[in-house]
């Protein structure tokens, strides 16, 4: 009689499986779209030097890579990898959440009542992200809620966006919550990844206020100077 054996499962879904393996991959996708957000809000602000610098901007993005790459391949390519990233983070934070409340069911409740800021603001924080992203592609990609939807002309969607009451407080809500994502994910992740002695702490919180200070500002800084006139 021969006894079926169960297939072990490779490495890549044990890490998967595991605790850790989840936490490591929202550290490495948080990195990534922390890359992404640094590069974003430095493309954001040429919208002060002007619409023909902006749209040139804008423009050179969807030619990056030519002659060996063609017209917005290496746009998609980002997008690409910007969306698996989204993907695998939401999962990951989902799947320990769940994990989390299952080890501890009969204190849930009180563990919740006394639930962290931090925590709070990671998890309703990256619903109000994910719900921004939707609203940020239909409006400034595919122009589908632009009030101008004018293709090939980013600066002018732009300010016709930030001229709107309900565009301002979307973005500047999101990007609050953005800021406090990246402040505590940053801590989040530098513990995952073993990267949190106690000598490094300090340094690591600095790091961690300074880049969610900088980015709020930065991405917050466009709406505000289209209400007050200073971009049109």
């Amino acid at each position: 009689m021969v006894l079926a054996t169960k297939e072990r499962p490779s490495t890549v879904v044990a890490l998967w499986r595991s605790t850790i393996g989840k936490k490591v991959v929202m550290a490495v996708t948080g990195a990534v779209m922390l890359g992404y957000l640094v590069v974003h809000m430095a493309g954001n602000l040429k919208v002060f030097y002007g619409s023909e610098e902006f749209n040139s901007y804008a423009a050179w993005i969807r030619t990056f890579g030519a002659p060996l790459l063609h017209a917005e391949w290496f746009l998609w390519l980002a997008r690409i990898v910007l969306l698996v990233s989204v993907i695998l983070h939401a999962v990951s934070a989902y799947q320990l959440s769940r994990l989390d409340m299952k080890a501890r069911p009969a204190k849930y409740v009180k563990r919740r009542a006394k639930m962290s800021y931090a925590t709070r603001t990671m998890r309703y924080g990256g619903v109000i992200v994910l719900l921004f992203v939707v609203w940020h592609i239909l409006d400034l990609t595919t122009l589908t809620v632009n009030p101008l939807g004018k293709a090939h002309h980013p600066y002018e969607n732009l300010v016709a966006t930030f001229s709107t009451w309900y565009g301002n407080v979307i973005y500047i809500v999101a990007m609050l919550a953005v800021g406090l994502h990246v402040r505590h994910g940053f801590w989040s992740a530098a513990q995952t990844l073993g990267l949190g002695s106690a000598r490094r702490q300090r340094v690591l919180r600095t790091i961690a206020n300074t880049l969610a200070v900088v980015l709020t500002i930065g991405f917050i800084a466009v709406p505000v100077s289209v209400m007050t006139g200073l971009v049109s």
